[in-house]
């Protein structure tokens, strides 16, 4: 198994790089979010990398991060999502959208990506919620993006016995840049007025 590379990017052709590493040449499909994010060809890099082999072919794909990696990978066993699907969720949604999108349940994010329709966006939401959790961020600081704040309230909510079909379109309602606590204060006088 191939688990990283760090070697000389020698070439960039979008979803594929090659990496030179110590003489050999490795072809890596990428999704676009590690694709934008690549060092000037010529230069040093080191991916996170998921071996995959097939009886038609075999493939590597590489990673900025270790965390998208894990998430690509969560997604490819989910059926009927291979890796090229994974590659375009990927693409198409940081880890931290692609989490949001999950705890807010927002097939419409998922549609928005070429190849996901609506029953495998359905099937994404269903098979991924609750195992992008470590995928939100946390820490000091988190609370301050808005997807970290709605995800947090809608946690919230949903400790306090609300369903998620009653306070996830509540959450989408809140207003910007608040903190946690106001938030989920706001949530609950929206919920009082239904």
């Amino acid at each position: 198994m191939i688990g990283r590379l760090t070697g000389t990017l020698l070439e960039k052709h979008p979803p594929q790089v090659l990496v030179d590493v110590h003489g050999v040449g490795y072809e890596v499909d990428v999704p676009m979010s590690t694709f934008y994010n690549l060092p000037a060809v010529g230069e040093r890099l080191s991916l996170y990398t998921h071996f995959s082999v097939r009886e038609d072919a075999q493939q590597l794909f590489g990673f900025l991060t270790a965390r998208e990696r894990e998430v690509f990978r969560l997604l490819i066993r989910i059926t009927g999502v291979g890796p090229k699907l994974a590659l375009a969720v990927l693409s198409g949604l940081s880890v931290d959208e692609l989490a949001q999108a999950v705890t807010l349940q927002e097939t419409g994010r998922l549609t928005r990506i070429p190849g996901v329709g609506k029953k495998t966006a359905e099937r994404l939401l269903l098979e991924l919620k609750g195992k992008l959790a470590d995928a939100l961020p946390a820490g000091p600081g988190a609370a301050a993006t808005p997807a970290g704040i709605q995800a947090d309230a809608l946690h919230a909510l949903l400790a306090l016995g609300y369903s998620d079909k009653e306070a996830a379109p509540v959450v989408k309602q809140l207003s910007e840049g608040l903190t946690l606590e106001e938030a989920i204060r706001q949530a609950l006088k929206l919920l009082a007025k239904k």
